[in-house]
């Protein structure tokens, strides 16, 4: 308990060191970890937003791009950049490491790149717990990219306070992605690469789409960027700033359940041994007459 204290009080001063070591405690499940997360402060109200979209949207560019930002306004960042993770060997590629490169030495700015290790939504299974330590050291916003995995990237709803979608102007039929997932969750939308031919009628045509869907959730923004120029940056983080000021308690509940049914859910599964499920399936799939279904349910008996 005394080992628990020290770390916490070293966490909320912010030191880089102490952030990494709780996360690699945290993501492996190290002796330490549950008592740590049970000791967590929750009043701090750090907020966090949520980079999403298809694979070379240019998330990586805008997060550096809204970094930079950020950094003029002398304020202390978080990101966490989550990276895909092979299926097979569970290895990642990380390459927000060198994207973020330049930032690496800044005291003002913490990044860490998370593989996803099997988890199918866009983020890594142990995000939430990883959030929440950063959340507890002295940053004043957290930025969260997933690996841009499509409409299954919905997960960042349940942890994000805002999200924000980033298109390109030939991501396609607009009226077929507001019908997806992925494009209901979005609090702002960034066109990025707006120099491109069509962004004009592009963000026109998006524009009416989203005030025409009706529904409860108030319309998102929508701003045109173009990263690698830094044109746009601004009005996004207004657009941010503005989405977050105007959240209410409802909605902290709403993100609450989100997080805690995902505990559960991770805690519930603690027990299947993937490896094992694999030699267990290798040698039933053998036998005459398999069937997928059949072996699930007699897995839980």
């Amino acid at each position: 308990m005394a080992d628990t204290i020290s770390i916490l009080n070293k966490l909320k001063t912010g030191d880089f060191k102490t952030i990494g070591r709780c996360i690699t405690m945290v993501e492996n499940e190290l002796p330490g970890s549950e008592e740590l997360l049970q000791h967590l402060d929750f009043s701090r109200k750090v907020p966090i937003i949520g980079i999403t979209g298809p694979p070379g949207a240019g998330k990586s560019s805008l997060v550096n791009a809204l970094l930079e930002q950020l950094l003029k306004e002398n304020k202390k960042i978080g990101i966490l950049a989550v990276d895909p993770t092979s299926p097979f060997n569970y290895g990642s590629i990380l390459g927000d490491r060198v994207r973020m490169s330049e930032h690496f030495n800044n005291p003002y700015v913490f990044i860490r790149s998370i593989a996803t290790r099997g988890s199918l939504g866009g983020l890594s299974a142990k995000i939430i717990e990883i959030t929440d330590i950063v959340r507890n050291a002295d940053f004043d916003l957290i930025i969260v990219e997933t690996v841009g995995v499509g409409q299954s990237e919905i997960e960042i709803v349940g942890l994000a306070d805002i999200t924000v979608l980033v298109l390109v102007p030939e991501s396609g039929d607009e009226i077929q992605q507001l019908k997806s997932g992925v494009m209901e969750i979005a609090d702002v939308f960034a066109v990025n690469k707006a120099d491109r031919p069509g962004a004009d009628v592009y963000m026109k045509n998006l524009f009416s789409l989203l005030h025409t869907a009706g529904g409860d959730k108030e319309p998102a923004e929508i701003v045109k960027t173009i990263a690698i120029k830094h044109e746009g940056i601004t009005e996004l983080l207004n657009a941010c700033k503005e989405k977050l000021q105007k959240q209410n308690n409802k909605f902290r509940s709403y993100l609450l359940a989100e997080k805690a049914y995902r505990l559960i859910q991770n805690q519930r599964m603690k027990s299947i041994d993937k490896a094992q499920l694999k030699a267990d399936i290798e040698k039933a799939s053998a036998l005459h007459r398999f069937n997928l279904y059949s072996f699930v349910s007699a897995y839980y008996q």
